[in-house]
């Protein structure tokens, strides 16, 4: 497995912990479609939580969250679309949240929850 899927793998573990932790249910990781991916579905009473979590190892790119720009909001809406078509229910709310994963050489990860993020 490649250093990047690896590290991305760490992100989605601690935001999922995350999620857990604060009282979300965890619905879906990585649900698939032909027009892409959704890191975690959770859902929050009666918030449905669509959450895009992005990982790095140093800030020299930005940071992680910096990733998640006009074009990924729009893919994850569309994503969110089809997952709700396909897992019907009675949701008050969709909500769009981004979690930053910063895991430096040493120490523990820096961990940012967006909610509503977009």
């Amino acid at each position: 497995m490649r250093l990047t899927d690896q590290l991305g793998r760490y992100g989605e573990r601690i935001a999922a912990q995350l999620l857990l932790d604060t009282g979300l249910h965890i619905l879906d990781r990585n649900w698939r479609c032909p027009r892409g991916e959704i890191d975690i579905v959770a859902a929050a009473g009666g918030t449905l939580v669509i959450c895009e979590v992005k990982t790095r190892s140093g800030v020299r790119f930005g940071e992680p969250a910096e990733a998640v720009g006009r074009a990924k909001s729009a893919r994850l809406r569309l994503l969110a679309a089809q997952w709700l078509s396909e897992h019907p229910g009675t949701w008050s709310e969709v909500r769009f949240d981004v979690i930053s994963v910063l895991r430096g050489p040493s120490g523990p990860a820096q961990v940012r929850h967006l909610r509503g993020a977009f």
